[in-house]
């Protein structure tokens, strides 16, 4: 009876990998809450998967395919979005209001999507509203696989930390804020993996390292608002990858991360076997906020020292550090991404885009806007409604023009901001940033090459600084005060994506846009075919209608 047994679960086995091909799926499901929770010592309102904050780490290996079912227990409508994370041809999974219907509360919707060669650190947070300042987050790992070796031996361990700043006040009162005319305001703190120790010596560790052993810590700035240096008390770290590209493994004493950044190091546990401080504080703010963590030897005895290491002064400091971040050229992994080429700098430029970010406080409304458009967010979702053939009747393409004047903040227009770029064509894109505050940038769907940052306006002959060799391919930039910023790509990858200030408040209040990428050939080859059934939620305009399939054929 056993042997019969053992045989029908070998066949119901082998039955599952004919089905699923050779590509691992990894499912999850999340019961998405409130809960109440002290990270500061002030209990408050926080968001919680499936019990925790921050939420679970996704643990995959590139091919894998990811089914995540959520179950909202909000009283508002969510959505999560996987920050980095390409989508490639499947904007409609990529969970930004843009692209998908909101889960209504007491509902559920699956995410189904699959990680690609982007061997990184990443991280997910709900992407409605002001969610992500109660929580939802957590780390997003894409592992290389077996075959495709990373260029430094497997450590000990692979931990993921979570740095930025946090609010006491619940995500509902910072939308009133907002919503209001009024600014967030300063945080009222900094959390390393949802804490701050107190220095108490009741402190318990976040991490555990054994002697002599190197571990891979993966750390993402989840917060708001401030760029945030980070230090491991003595332990120099060697910094690996960044945002799915493996880069020069250069050494450092601090590092910078500017909101929604990733970075991975190696730390060799090789000092006096006791406790040590990881810090994260506040950069470019007058009052520097600090947030501690534990990182603890296995066989340590004693505290960590209260003399925490000082943090850099200054946005020339943080510059130069950019300028020594190289591409590995050599690594076989993280790959180059599928849109890009180890010869960017050889490529003919078809389209140069200037955007400038610009704020607005006219009337008592505070508002932020890319090239003096400000966007906001439709009831039915722009993708939905190119797709259904009416974005006519819901937005318009390329109202903000590629070459905008010195004083483009003067005026203010509210409505949605849609880019329409060629399918394959390779366009710079520059970032102008007149404030006096740091700025930080995002893209999704793609990584491109950031080849130069620099102070004052760009023009042309700017060109000629530019790195064109090994420049690094990543998702997230930075853009100091009164500076630009130039990245290169091709836009290879079809489906509707949105190019967003990683700083919430900007974001909230119109500092975004979209890029519609269509693929003339309408193919399977270049973009997937809206999913079926309640694998893709309809709302607004376009709720009810019956969806019809697009593409055909490779």
């Amino acid at each position: 009876m056993g042997g019969v047994m053992f045989m029908v679960l070998l066949c119901c086995l082998s039955a599952v990998w004919v089905v699923q091909g050779e590509d691992p799926y990894l499912f999850f499901t999340w019961n998405v809450t409130y809960g109440t929770l002290s990270p500061l010592g002030v209990p408050q309102q926080v968001i919680l998967i499936n019990g925790q904050f921050p939420g679970p780490n996704i643990n995959s290996t590139s091919n894998n395919n990811v089914i995540i079912n959520v179950f909202n227990n909000l009283d508002e409508p969510l959505l999560f979005h996987w920050n980095g994370i390409q989508q490639r041809k499947n904007s409609w999974q990529d969970g930004v209001p843009g692209t998908t219907c909101p889960i209504l509360p007491g509902t559920n919707f699956t995410y189904k999507f699959q990680v690609k060669d982007q061997i990184g650190s990443y991280f997910y947070y709900p992407s409605t509203r002001m969610h992500r300042a109660s929580g939802g987050f957590g780390g997003l790992r894409v592992n290389s696989r077996l075959l495709i070796p990373v260029p430094y031996p497997d450590p000990e361990d692979d931990y993921t930390v979570l740095i930025g700043d946090w609010y006491t006040k619940s995500h509902s009162a910072l939308s009133k804020f907002l919503d209001s005319g009024r600014s967030l305001g300063r945080p009222e703190g900094v959390l390393v993996n949802g804490k701050s120790a107190k220095g108490d010596g009741k402190d318990e560790p976040l991490f555990t390292m054994k002697p002599e052993k190197t571990y891979k810590y993966r750390i993402c700035n989840v917060g708001l608002k401030n760029s945030l240096n980070f230090r491991i008390q003595d332990h120099p770290m060697k910094l690996v990858e960044m945002e799915g590209s493996h880069v020069v493994q250069n050494t450092y004493d601090s590092l910078d991360l500017h909101v929604g950044q990733c970075f991975s190091v190696l730390v060799t546990a090789d000092k006096e076997p006791k406790d040590y401080y990881m810090v994260a504080s506040t950069r470019f703010t007058k009052t520097v906020i600090t947030g501690k963590g534990i990182m603890r030897y296995a066989n340590g005895k004693g505290p960590a020292s209260p003399e925490i290491p000082e943090a850099p002064v200054g946005w020339a400091w943080s510059l130069n550090q950019f300028r020594s971040f190289r591409w590995n050229l050599t690594a076989s992994a993280a790959r180059p991404n599928p849109q890009g080429s180890y010869h960017y700098g050889q490529i003919n430029i078809t389209r140069t885009i200037k955007l400038i970010n610009t704020v607005s406080r006219g009337s008592d409304k505070l508002r932020y806007a890319f090239n003096g458009v400000s966007h906001i967010d439709t009831e039915t979702p722009l993708k939905l409604a190119e797709y259904f053939e009416m974005a006519d009747k819901v937005f318009k393409y390329n109202i903000i023009s590629d070459s905008p004047s010195h004083d483009v903040g003067n005026t203010l227009t509210i409505q949605p901001n849609v880019l329409n770029i060629t399918f394959r064509t390779f366009v710079e894109i520059i970032f102008e940033n007149h404030e006096k505050s740091i700025q930080s940038f995002h893209l999704d769907g793609y990584s491109f090459f950031l080849v130069a940052i620099e102070p004052g306006t760009w023009s042309p002959e700017k060109r000629k600084n530019y790195n064109l060799l090994d420049a690094v391919s990543r998702h997230t930039i930075q853009v100091f005060p009164k500076s630009w910023a130039a990245i290169m790509l091709t836009f290879d990858n079809a489906g509707m994506w949105n190019l967003r200030s990683e700083l919430a408040e900007n974001r909230y209040l119109g500092q975004q846009l979209y890029i519609s990428v269509q693929s003339p050939e309408r193919s399977l080859r270049d973009e997937y075919n809206i999913p079926e059934g309640d694998a893709c939620l309809l709302c607004g305009a376009v709720k009810g209608l019956p969806k019809k399939q697009l593409y055909s054929g490779f």
